[in-house]
């Protein structure tokens, strides 16, 4: 574990970039629990406020991201300033993104369905630069072999080439399995070979004069949402909370 992090991590000055992975995850997480006790009423926390105007974190998120940005710019990439910023960069965005969805929306929805936004864009960036620390990416690391640069090399392509089968996922109205598609090798492919959802772009433009295919696009959509609704709630509550509406919406069958 030495020499690698070391040759992949330390050297190509990518040590910032962990702590800030790290100081990510970790705030968002620490934030997640905290908003839960806040709103089951548990433990000393509370809601910001200031004069009756509730102050999201995604303020002081914004604030940090600012800091940690622009100090990280100014600072030399192996001192301890960079690495200190980083942290100070992790934190903020862990609290803006733990907030996308009420950035996205301009609206508070953080306990409602459109909340979930959040958490999935928080597990993407966070796999996304897990996979740029592992070392997958041959920028900065001095002395490659040709074996390294040809295993590099491979897990490029496959990364791109599964990039491609989530961007087809995602025209076939698989959103979800388009965006862990990129980072799980497989799972992109299975969105993108199998039928399309009804009112997908793909079903709108090649279903189109198929009545066959759309009827069986939307007779396993209300399949798939029958038998995966319940145990994706309830993964869904375990990470994120459960929303304040509790109506569990399934499409009436075909």
């Amino acid at each position: 574990m030495g020499p690698w992090l070391h040759r992949n991590i330390i050297e190509p000055g990518k040590l910032p970039l962990l702590l800030a992975l790290a100081s990510f995850v970790l705030t968002f997480v620490i934030t997640r629990v905290i908003t839960r006790l806040i709103r089951a009423g548990k433990g000393p926390f509370g809601n910001v406020k200031a004069g009756g105007l509730h102050i999201h974190h995604v303020v002081p998120g914004v604030v940090l991201i600012v800091i940690g940005g622009f100090g990280a710019v100014a600072s030399e990439r192996h001192g301890f300033g960079s690495a200190a910023f980083a942290v100070v960069f992790g934190i903020g965005a862990g609290l803006v993104l733990d907030e996308f969805a009420l950035l996205l929306h301009l609206d508070d929805v953080y306990w409602t369905e459109e909340g979930r936004k959040s958490v999935e864009v928080v597990v993407v960036t966070a796999a996304l630069v897990g996979l740029a620390l592992a070392g997958f990416l041959p920028f900065g690391v001095n002395d490659l072999s040709q074996e390294e640069l040809r295993d590099r090399g491979g897990v490029i392509l496959s990364v791109g080439v599964n990039f491609v089968f989530a961007l087809l996922a995602l025209s076939k109205g698989k959103g979800r399995t388009a965006i862990f598609g990129v980072i799980v090798p497989l799972v992109a492919l299975v969105g993108a070979v199998r039928l399309a959802r009804p009112g997908s772009p793909w079903a709108r433009r090649f279903y189109r004069k198929r009545p066959r295919a759309r009827a069986r696009s939307s007779l396993r959509a209300y399949r798939h949402d029958r038998r995966w609704a319940g145990p994706r709630r309830k993964l869904q509550d375990w990470i994120g909370g459960k929303p304040d509406s509790e109506t569990l919406t399934i499409p009436p069958a075909p």
